[in-house]
């Protein structure tokens, strides 16, 4: 379920979004969503000070709460 928001919401934002790519890493008391996009869109994904990271990672999170679980997003280069 986490997959698929993280997926929709950052293919919204960037320029290639057949590049997004979201991997579930899953560990005993959180789940960590590593996200890969384009060199070239990773500036839209993190936003200005981090902003749209940010508020894609409180999505994420009351997502997660949600379901009684918790969730981290990593941006990997």
């Amino acid at each position: 379920m986490e997959k698929e928001l993280v997926e929709y919401i950052v293919k919204s934002l960037v320029d290639f979004p057949d590049q997004v790519d979201v991997n579930v890493v899953e560990g005993e008391k959180s789940t960590i969503l590593e996200l890969r996009v384009a060199s070239e869109d990773v500036g839209k994904v993190i936003g200005k000070q981090g902003r749209i990271a940010k508020a894609i990672r409180t999505i994420l999170s009351a997502s997660a709460t949600r379901d009684g679980k918790r969730a981290v997003l990593e941006i990997l280069d």
